[in-house]
């Protein structure tokens, strides 16, 4: 019987995970040479590769000296933690991948903190000693300390480390004496991580994850805990209400480097995907057909955030969009709660609205930014934090904010957190950048990002993560601009622009098609004003001297969407299609 190894990767955002999956790959030889290669492998959702950043676990498995290695690719961003949680039960042993720069983020201490709980074997990875003014050394001190933080066991403090650059395709044991290939990193994973169980017994397996496909329907996927499961035999499914309900596999597929390969068998400890199966949910258990016994279910975080969802019923209604009716926006979201877990759909009294309640704003953005791509049209209105009764007192989300920026201008990134009810707790020098941790209630960080970014003139570093729900701390007393509205539709004129560019920011082009509502920029006073912006030049035969001078317009602002999504305010929805994002008043009259 092989000898298998499960291993996760865990890492904060842009620590260079995928590329030590890529190297992983390379050096295992999996793919064929004649094929053309591209780099970030796992990365194959558009969006993943344009943010560079891991949004869908996904995984690989590599032979290695007649071992198998499952490797798992995780996210690294607090929002999809969900996602984490459910990986880390597949795994005997993580891959703690850290900058040696950076060392340890608030979001490696999240994931990091849900890998101990489980007892999981660390193997510490410095990635990036090719930077320059890294501490690789003190970075292995400071994860020593993380984790004697996070209650680690002696054996788990016993970890190995192993310095290198994925990016340039090499690890060590000692940073200051590189090697040629990640062959040392590769040793330490077939010696550190304790080797997959094979359990006797009936079989069990709980499903932890999800993949579609639009020939076989749901796929399920998990690791066999207990016994064998074979393909063509019928097994009973364990539900989350206690039912069981007899189903039958039809096929079975054990990962095979980049792909999966169909076997009539599967031994436990291995992981596996199972078609032919329906009705099942996240957390079930495929059990034994004589005596079912369910293993314990998959609490995942609860979301933090809602946003309402509505369709799109602006003048410019179904003119990119292919998807527009609520029917469509209604399907898809219950089609995204199958495989997106941290996710929420609550439906409202009308037939065109729903909830959504998700882990934070990037997490939604996400959601909405695929559907657009889809083809999808909706209106958005602004995220608001799910407020809770806890033993009578009204509680809010808290989050840990840690920002790093330039020390003459870590003034102004605390003034501003102060601003949002945030409380300093930590701040130290970090090489030539002053490291500051804050306690923040979530809502205080809806549309700070880009504030302490104007602020510091883009340097500054900005992670958070979700902490504990504590009492609500009042409202925020903050200046909030007006906004600027179109009271006339059509095609904007630049002399309008021009004549009004003194009363605040603007958000369009000249000639771009705008209609009744549209926010089309931002007031410099805290009131909203109707505008006018087709009229045109009043033109007469006659000539005079020096009332010709040229337009000469700012450029207008341009927004992401998450931008958008922070910006608007609470009388306001995001019209968002798959060519434009436009922000307008719920009701305006002018």
């Amino acid at each position: 019987m092989q000898s298998i190894r499960n291993i996760a990767i865990i890492a904060h955002v842009d620590h260079g995970k995928t590329t030590l999956v890529d190297k992983i790959i390379d050096q295992a030889k999996i793919l064929d040479d004649r094929k053309e290669r591209t780099d970030l492998l796992l990365d194959n959702n558009d969006l993943e590769r344009e943010r560079g950043i891991t949004i869908l676990s996904k995984n690989v498995s590599v032979n290695y000296k007649d071992v198998k290695i499952n490797v798992i690719d995780t996210p690294g961003h607090a929002d999809f933690g969900g996602e984490v949680e459910r990986v880390l039960k597949m795994a005997d042993g993580v891959l703690l991948l850290v900058d040696a720069f950076e060392g340890p983020m608030p979001q490696t201490r999240f994931v990091l903190g849900k890998a101990i709980e489980l007892g999981l074997t660390p193997i510490v990875v410095v990635n990036k000693v090719d930077k320059e003014n890294c501490t690789p050394d003190l970075v292995h001190e400071k994860v020593f300390d993380l984790m004697f933080a996070l209650e680690a066991t002696e054996e788990q403090l016993d970890f190995t480390t192993i310095y290198g650059s994925a990016k340039n395709g090499w690890m060590s044991t000692d940073w200051q004496e590189p090697t040629t290939d990640i062959i040392p990193l590769l040793d330490a994973v077939i010696e550190s991580i304790p080797e997959a169980p094979y359990r006797e017994g009936s079989p069990q397996m709980q499903i932890t994850s999800l993949d579609f496909s639009s020939f076989t329907g749901r796929i399920a996927i998990g690791r066999v805990y207990r016994g064998d499961l074979e393909e063509n035999k019928d097994y009973m499914l364990c539900k989350r209400d206690g039912s069981t309900k007899k189903v039958r596999i039809k096929e079975l597929h054990v990962f095979e480097g980049m792909g999966k390969a169909k076997v009539s068998k599967v031994r436990s400890g291995d992981i596996c995907a199972i078609t032919g199966i329906e009705g099942f949910e996240i957390g079930d258990t495929i059990a034994d057909m004589e005596h079912p016994e369910a293993l314990p279910r998959i609490e995942v975080d609860q979301p933090t955030m809602s946003m309402l969802f509505t369709i799109n019923n602006s003048p410019f209604f179904g003119k990119e969009g292919k998807f527009v009716t609520s029917r469509h926006l209604r399907d898809r979201l219950f089609k995204e709660m199958e495989k997106n877990l941290a996710l929420r759909v609550d439906e409202t009294d009308t037939e065109d609205k729903f909830n959504v309640f998700g882990r934070g704003v990037l997490h939604l953005s996400v959601l909405i930014e695929t559907m657009r791509r889809e083809g999808y049209e909706l209106q958005v209105g602004r995220p608001q934090v799910i407020i809770k009764d806890i033993d009578g007192v009204k509680s809010e989300p808290y989050e840990t904010l840690s920002i790093d920026v330039p020390e003459d201008v870590a003034s102004k990134a605390i003034n501003l957190v102060s601003l949002r009810k945030g409380d300093l707790l930590v701040m130290e020098p970090k090489g030539d950048l002053q490291h500051l941790e804050f306690t923040i209630p979530s809502r205080g960080l809806i549309g700070l990002r880009n504030k302490i970014l104007t602020a510091t003139a883009g340097t500054a570093i900005i992670n958070h993560r979700f902490s504990e729900y504590g009492p609500f701390k009042g409202e925020f007393t903050e200046d909030i601009k007006g906004a600027i509205v179109s009271s006339a539709a059509g095609k904007a004129t630049a002399y309008a622009i021009d004549r009004l560019q003194d009363r605040g920011r603007f958000f369009i082009d000249p000639n771009q098609d705008i209609y009744i509502g549209q926010v089309v920029g931002e007031n410099s006073k805290d009131t909203d004003l109707g505008v006018n912006l087709i009229k045109g030049k009043k033109l007469t035969n006659v000539r005079s001297s020096g009332t010709d001078d040229s337009v000469k317009i700012a450029p207008k602002i341009d927004f992401s969407l998450e931008e958008c999504m922070e910006y608007i305010k609470v009388d306001e929805y995001l019209e968002v299609t798959p060519e434009s994002l436009r922000m307008r008043k719920i009701s305006f009259r002018p």
